[in-house]
């Protein structure tokens, strides 16, 4: 048994939380037979966030990105307040990525731009503002429908769904209209992509310095239009088929274009890249997810380690928590013999 407190941190609002009450027991159980104090500490609001810092645990393990500073609707980066950062302030070691990589993956609309930048392969897009909505939406000319429509700022899948796909200007005006509507967010309209998709479990090894890359391929049934969406119904019945993936020249092409995007966004320790083909054959980043789902048989996360390197529910916990601790040690803040 290890001599550490660790706190694992989520939220009882769901647009907070990245993590559920079950996956949050789930990992509660497994680090409980390694480590001597784990606790769950909720965090809704300021206050909560103080209590985290007064129990000054050795390890925070992030199932939660911010809260909102005034709690008022909305999820608007100024009103934001980041758990990571907060954290740091504070010198106590959280699992996962920092503030910046956080913010720069959340915002789907700036994920792309730090892809774009960094000379990754991602298709074009289109910001529409919420606020905007009774301006006239100009589509460039170099958009040609069918496109597609998401929340800028929702993970999970929320607000994907059969009308994501949309063939002319009055679909897509009814799609942004329910997006700020129904979850108070602006809208990232890109190119609709056709090909096969996938998600890249990207972990770093707690032995070296080397990376695992672990592509999966994700299929679902068509819809009613002969569209393969990954909407949240689909995510939260566990509805999509999983498979490895064996085409060589193909896995080195999907595996690069993830963690040439995961090291664009600041990625560190772990986290999830989705990537589509496009028409012409050639992958494109969709999104990253740097707090993925991390629930047994769930999740592109887990079933990607498991079906690439054999990495079970306990093992994985167990390394995302050793790679935390040991970037600890890399920075001096507690003595290398923690971990034996």
């Amino acid at each position: 048994m290890i001599d550490k407190h660790i706190e694992i941190v989520r939220s009882s609002k769901t647009r907070f939380s990245s993590m559920s009450r079950d996956s949050g027991d789930a990992i509660l159980l497994a680090l409980r037979s390694k480590y001597s104090r784990v606790g769950i500490t909720i965090v809704d609001n300021l206050s909560d966030l103080n209590s985290l810092v007064k129990l000054n645990p050795d390890l925070v393990f992030l199932g939660m990105k911010f809260i909102n500073n005034d709690m008022a609707p909305g999820v608007e980066l100024s009103r934001k307040i980041w758990i990571s950062e907060y954290l740091d302030r504070f010198g106590i070691t959280y699992t996962g990525s920092n503030k910046i990589a956080h913010e720069q993956s959340v915002d789907k609309s700036l994920a792309k731009k730090c892809i774009l930048n960094a000379g990754v392969d991602t298709s074009p897009y289109l910001l529409i503002n919420k606020d905007d909505l009774n301006s006239a939406i100009e589509i460039p000319k170099d958009f040609t429908f069918p496109l597609f429509v998401k929340p800028n700022n929702r993970g999970g899948g929320l607000g994907i769904n059969n009308k994501s796909v949309v063939n002319n200007l009055v679909e897509l005006k009814a799609k942004v209209y329910d997006i700020s509507y129904n979850f108070g967010s602006d809208s990232i309209i890109e190119r609709y992509l056709t090909g096969r998709e996938f998600s890249v479990g990207v972990f770093n090894q707690t032995d070296n310095d080397s990376i695992y890359t672990m592509p999966l391929e994700l299929i679902t049934s068509p819809d009613e239009f002969g569209n393969r969406i990954l909407g949240s119904g689909v995510k939260s019945a566990n509805e999509e088929s999983a498979l490895s993936l064996d085409e060589s020249e193909l896995r080195i092409a999907i595996c690069s274009l993830a963690l040439s995007a995961f090291t664009a966004l600041g990625g560190r320790d772990f986290g999830r890249i989705d990537i589509r083909i496009d028409d012409q054959g050639t992958p494109q980043f969709l999104e990253a997810n740097l707090i993925p789902s991390l629930i047994e048989g769930y999740g592109s996360f887990p079933k990607a380690c498991y079906l690439n390197e054999k990495i079970g529910f306990r093992s994985m916990i167990f390394k995302i928590v050793e790679l935390a601790f040991l970037r600890d040690i890399k920075s001096n803040n507690f003595v290398p013999n923690s971990l034996a």
